[in-house]
């Protein structure tokens, strides 16, 4: 019995499925997990010493791969001052400032600790702005785990076959309309049912919670208009796309500017943070300056702050950063769809950037409907191939794989040689 066995073995008697997270769980691809000792560049090492090209990166924010030295560098410095102090400190208004520099929609921000709670506070603020208490949210996109937002949602939910969560109430979710991505006119019926009642629109600007399902042409636009047209908010959760697609996110990516937007873990160099923000007179709602409540103990913890400022400022001082690693991430997905078209196993891929997603489907997929038309045993094979190979994918077929500027185009061929082997054996 390896290590990572004997782990899993004694984690399941003190943790639900011994993880705790359900992404985290091997048990869609009929594994167990790997439990992870540490990652350095592309690289992550198991508790058995076994070595993985690393195409998870925390789920995203690990752009510049492992335990980046100016990152590591800054944490210690912070630690040295302390790890929490429920109080005010310059690091937040710093990470603020660079926020609201870099992303031109954003005039006010607020710092929480993940990107659900960001999504819930800004939910909340739409409907205190706009005083009315619905939300179109669209089928597949995954907005974290708050009672509201766990409607058809993506993600692990997708992989567990479960298509909402026992112990959350009707009443939680009946002001929750689901609509369906990349479709305008579902949304235009919802407007024409109840545009008066709508408060906000949500969406994952690119779909990275059912694998990764890019927009339709004119789609992000017909929601801004559609949302302008009625008085209601445009909400982008860029808690995977924010930092990642550009330094002003997939808004900047598409040209599209929402009234507000979220973000998760990359604006803390992995470390657990979030922030919602948006319009000034919107973010003026907030408490202490408005009536809509959000507080946290943690919110703005120093030593995430400082991880975070490190690497926006990376990414920011970096010459031609994004168009580097765009680049390489096309020249990569360019060749994993060469393979896709002569395989004998049916797949389909979809990217942006350097975020991809390989379907194990016949069917394009544009949305949550397509998505699910995957043959999830077919993907569960393919990932025992690639772990074999040495090759860290997400354990489910839904999930993004992400390339980071870590990563070499030896790397890169190494990959494309496993899928190789594997595509074109059937």
């Amino acid at each position: 019995m390896t290590k990572s066995e004997r782990l899993f073995e004694e984690a399941v008697r003190y943790m639900p499925g011994g993880v705790n997270s359900p992404v985290r769980a091997f048990g869609s691809v009929g594994e167990k997990p790997r439990f992870i000792e540490k990652g350095e560049g592309a690289y992550i090492t198991d508790a058995d010493g076994r070595t993985y090209l690393d195409f998870v990166g925390s789920w995203g924010p690990m752009i510049l791969g492992h335990n980046h030295p100016q990152v590591k560098e800054a944490v210690l410095k912070a630690c040295e001052k302390g790890l929490s102090f429920g109080a005010a400190t310059e690091a937040e208004v710093t990470m603020a400032r660079l926020i609201c520099e870099l992303v031109p929609s954003i005039e006010m921000v607020r710092m929480v600790n993940s990107g659900t709670e960001a999504v819930m506070s800004a939910v909340r603020a739409a409907r205190g702005f706009t005083g009315r208490n619905k939300i179109v949210k669209f089928a597949g996109c995954y907005h974290g785990h708050s009672d509201a937002m766990l409607v058809k949602a993506g993600s692990g939910v997708m992989t567990a076959g479960v298509p909402d969560s026992a112990g959350v109430p009707a009443g939680c979710s009946q002001d929750t309309l689901t609509a369906v991505y990349n479709d305008l006119s579902s949304v235009e019926e919802l407007f024409g049912a109840c545009g008066q009642e709508i408060g906000a629109v949500i969406v994952e600007p690119v779909g990275a919670n059912m694998g990764v399902v890019p927009p339709a042409e004119g789609f992000l636009e017909g929601l801004r208009g559609l949302c302008t047209r009625h008085g209601a908010l445009l909400i982008f959760d860029e808690v995977i796309t924010g930092f990642r697609l550009g330094l002003s996110g997939a808004q900047g990516y598409f040209g599209i500017t929402p009234d507000l937007t979220t973000f998760g873990k990359i604006i803390g160099g992995g470390m657990p943070v979030g922030a919602y923000g948006g319009r000034r007179e919107i973010m003026e709602m907030i408490a202490p300056l408005g009536p809509v409540y959000q507080a946290g103990t943690l919110s703005g913890n120093p030593v995430a702050m400082a991880a975070g400022i490190a690497q926006l400022r990376l990414l920011k001082e970096t010459p031609d950063f994004y168009q580097k690693l765009g680049q390489k991430s096309e020249r990569f997905f360019e060749q994993v769809q060469k393979l896709g078209r002569e395989s004998k196993i049916p797949c389909q891929l979809n990217h942006v950037g350097s975020l991809g997603c390989l379907f194990f489907t016949q069917e394009p997929v544009r949305d949550y409907a397509s998505a699910k038309t995957s043959d999830t045993k077919a993907y569960a094979g393919y990932f025992k191939h690639m772990l074999r190979e040495g090759i860290y994918l997400a354990p489910s077929q839904f999930e993004a794989m992400f390339v980071s500027a870590a990563m070499t185009e030896e790397d890169l061929e190494r990959t494309l040689s496993a899928m190789e082997t594997y595509f074109l054996a059937g």
